[in-house]
């Protein structure tokens, strides 16, 4: 089995890369093989540009997409960890998402009204974290509107099962370190259980 983990937060040492970090090692402990995708630090460009944009006349994903195409390919589970900004994954997500999982490798053409799902099978996992606590996320319709869009509009669009969305709230510098822990505790279960 093989996992693609696609990290993306800037600072080099973050929760976000613990969290991957544990998601890592729990996943490899299991058996299963990981590939880290670390965005910044691959410095993948978020803009879909316009010759990549599918077109009656055609288009051409450019050639850093069909490389990370190339490298995730054949991953069975898509496990994304990344900060929520403004309520919503950074936009070096949403821009990988995009261009990535677009037309060519998450769907196909449109057939029978919709797209063709290209992933079906494939699983998808996500592991945010926030400063604000989750039950604010969830008062205030971010935790509904993040999870319709990031998880099972695009799950359902590319033909993957949504298995995890672990999140991590109310985080901040004077976040306690047996708290820190109980999340990447979580992480790393979730980790595991994926593996199998």
């Amino acid at each position: 089995m093989k996992h693609a983990l696609i990290l993306g937060h800037p600072k080099a040492r973050s929760f976000a890369g613990a969290v991957a970090d544990a998601y890592r090692d729990a996943a490899q402990a299991a058996g299963a093989a990981v590939v880290l995708r670390d965005l910044y630090d691959i410095q993948f460009d978020p803009r879909l540009g316009a010759p990549e944009v599918p077109a009656p006349q055609g288009f051409t994903p450019a050639a850093d997409v069909l490389r990370e195409r190339e490298i995730i390919g054949d991953a069975d589970v898509f496990a994304f960890v990344y900060p929520l900004w403004f309520n919503a994954p950074p936009a070096i997500v949403s821009g990988y998402v995009q261009r990535v999982f677009g037309m060519g490798f998450g769907f196909g053409p449109i057939a029978g009204g919709a797209n063709a799902p290209l992933l079906t099978g494939c699983r998808l996992a996500t592991f945010t974290s926030s400063g604000a606590p989750t039950e604010w996320l969830v008062r205030e319709g971010a935790w509904e509107a993040l999870q319709q869009v990031f998880d099972r509009h695009f799950a359902d669009a590319c033909g993957m099962v949504v298995a995890e969305h672990v999140h991590c709230g109310g985080l901040s510098a004077a976040t306690r370190a047996d708290v820190i822990e109980a999340y990447l505790a979580r992480t790393r279960e979730a980790a595991t259980r994926l593996a199998r």
